[in-house]
């Protein structure tokens, strides 16, 4: 376990205060803050506790805080009384009760004036919730003008003096805490070398691994092995990778309130990001994905390659083999390429039904609706301000309401560069920031993109050429097709990280051969008089009439699947359609077609 270290923004502030009058803490403010208040121990606290704890340490006999709705009140020291803290609010012209003193905005000017000017040991200032002291930044009204007016004066007056036993430097420094430098106005704090500006950074890993023991020593059981303990901290920490202290805090009380044990608690980091005790991913039937290849092969026909890829990532996603470094990123990433009509789409699906036995988990975008620079919004959402803010964004809002799903973006190549982007925060981070600034997570998803790149090139005289061909082999189509996407996102989109990120999970699909294009003929056909058996017509198919529709239907294949569906409902769904139309067939009737030829159907009674 490496020492503790303080906060960078902590040490800043240490440094300087011997030097600057006045302070502006900015940014994770509102956070929980890591504090070692005895060696090697080492707790959470709100901001203003560890400022005031600092204070005391670097001298200062007192400490008062002010925030715009309880006023003025003095943070006493250990075993210091009440009293204390009154004696100094009286000095400084207030009137206490109890160890607090209301006040207005004027009121609160003039007490600012007399603690800065102050003499005697050194005292400090912390402003709280400062960026609610005005209205709007920009526009001040007469009472703030004065107000802040007098705090840039006096950042100038202050003087310094000794203090201490070893009489260091010290102001009766102001310290403003905001949730943004600019909340404040531009004025006070532009090139004004009086005031300090320190930002407060979300806590790295060394301080959520400074903290973590402490959070998770209620949890600990007394014969607990020291490995098993240092696992549970490994896991704690790298599970709560961009999350506040605070998080991290709640993420313990979740745990110890439910049971959930020491070794455990990674489990306790999912249930508080996702907000359901439920995890599906255990509730699948392993011996359904064991013996699934069957069930994919009777919607997704020949490609075994691809489906062999698909079943490896699922397994991967139900054991969570790989995902204990970064316990964000999603349970599974797939990139299908291939030519149109293959079984991308169809794939995706049937994972979906495969994993969760409904295919209302399977969430589509289709990325051509995205074509639009500023179209990120529609996926999480207007920024603050704008409209639709509130409505929040359709990728954020459909996670957080299925965050056990599977996601699919349809034609990738599609949407605008900028969009890409977001991709790779949800690929590496697991996690996004809708406009309304919810963290929303990827964690429990399977992520899905399906694109056409490759199938086409562009030749020396700008042409869209054909760059693979069905008379191709399997191996020839493969590299084709990973050779052009490199080529797109490196060269084109100059975004190779994107391609990085998803690994060896871009899969190839084949184009469909003769042989499957007949098992897909057959099943379609098959479905479509099934439908029409389930309303009351028996219809068969002649031997003619079928060898006229199979030629119809295989003639040309570069459509793929969706092509001879095409076929089939062009030459069998709809003129039977309108046969039992114009005939006014009823339900009951056993019919048959005998002839098709040049799209007519001979439908006769049997």
């Amino acid at each position: 376990m490496s020492s503790y270290e303080q906060p960078r923004w902590l040490r800043d502030l240490q440094r300087f205060l011997p030097l600057k009058s006045q302070f502006v803490l900015s940014g994770n403010v509102r956070d929980l803050q890591t504090n070692e208040v005895a060696p090697g121990v080492v707790v959470p606290q709100p901001l203003n506790d560890v400022l005031a704890d600092t204070l005391r340490k670097a001298g200062y006999t007192g400490v008062v805080l002010y925030d715009p709705v309880g006023g003025f009140r003095t943070v006493p020291w250990m075993g210091e009384d009440v009293s204390t803290g009154d004696t100094l609010l009286r000095e400084l012209g207030l009137t206490p009760n109890n160890g607090q003193a209301a006040a207005s905005l004027d009121l609160f000017a003039a007490t600012l004036e007399r603690l800065v000017c102050r003499q005697g040991d050194p005292v400090a200032l912390i402003v709280d919730f400062a960026s609610r002291l005005v209205v709007r930044s920009p526009d001040l009204s007469a009472t703030e003008h004065q107000l802040f007016t007098r705090a840039l004066v006096l950042s100038h007056q202050a003087r310094s003096r000794p203090a201490g036993a070893q009489r260091r430097p010290c102001f009766n420094p102001v310290i403003w805490i905001v949730e943004r430098e600019g909340d404040l106005p531009d004025w006070l704090l532009v090139n004004n070398p009086r005031i300090r500006s320190i930002p407060v950074a979300k806590p790295d890993q060394l301080a959520r691994r400074s903290l973590a023991p402490a959070l998770l020593r209620p949890l600990a059981a007394a014969d607990l092995s020291p490995d098993v303990q240092q696992n549970a901290v490994s896991a704690f920490v790298e599970g709560t990778e961009g999350m506040l202290l605070l998080d991290m805090n709640a993420i313990a009380v979740l745990a110890k309130v439910e049971d959930v044990p020491i070794s455990r608690i990674s489990d306790a980091v999912r249930r508080y990001k996702i907000g359901v005790t439920e995890d599906p991913w255990r509730r699948i039937d392993r011996n359904k994905i064991r013996n699934a290849e069957a069930f994919v092969h009777e919607r997704v026909k020949g490609q075994p390659q691809a489906i062999q890829h698909m079943l490896d990532i699922a397994k991967r996603a139900m054991t969570g083999v790989g995902n204990g470094r970064r316990g964000n990123r999603p349970r599974g990433v797939a990139f299908l390429a291939g030519p149109t009509g293959v079984g991308k789409t169809e794939l995706a699906k049937t994972m979906t039904h495969l994993l969760f036995g409904d295919e209302g988990a399977y969430i589509r975008f289709d990325m051509s609706e995205f074509c639009a620079e500023h179209a990120d919004q529609r996926l999480i959402g207007a920024p603050p301000g704008y409209v639709g803010y509130d409505a929040g964004g359709e990728l954020t809002n459909a996670i957080r309401e299925k965050p056990f799903s599977v996601v699919l973006f349809d034609e990738i190549e599609k949407a605008h560069p900028r969009i890409l982007d977001k991709f790779l925060q949800i690929l590496d981070d697991g996690v996004l920031t809708s406009g309304r600034g919810d963290r929303v997570y990827f964690s429990e998803a399977l992520i899905i993109f399906t694109s056409n790149l490759g199938i086409y090139r562009t030749d020396e005289m700008g042409r869209r050429v054909p760059n693979v061909s069905a008379s191709d082999s399997y191996e020839q189509v493969q590299a084709q097709l990973l050779s052009e996407i490199s080529r797109y996102f490196k060269e084109d989109l100059n975004r190779p990280e994107i391609l990085n990120r998803i690994g060896e999970n871009l899969v190839v699909f084949d184009f469909i051969r003769e042989d499957v294009a007949e098992l897909i003929f057959e099943q379609m056909v098959s479905g479509v008089l099934a439908d029409l058996q389930s309303q009351g017509y028996a219809i068969s198919l002649s031997d003619e009439a079928r060898g006229a529709l199979h030629s119809l239907c295989l003639k040309d294949l570069a459509n793929g699947g969706r092509g001879i569906r095409n076929q089939v409902e062009a030459h069998l769904v709809k003129p039977v359609a309108r046969a039992i139309f114009d005939q006014d067939a009823q339900p009951g009737t056993t019919l048959r077609v005998r002839a098709l030829e040049a799209g007519v159907l001979t439908l006769v009674a049997v």
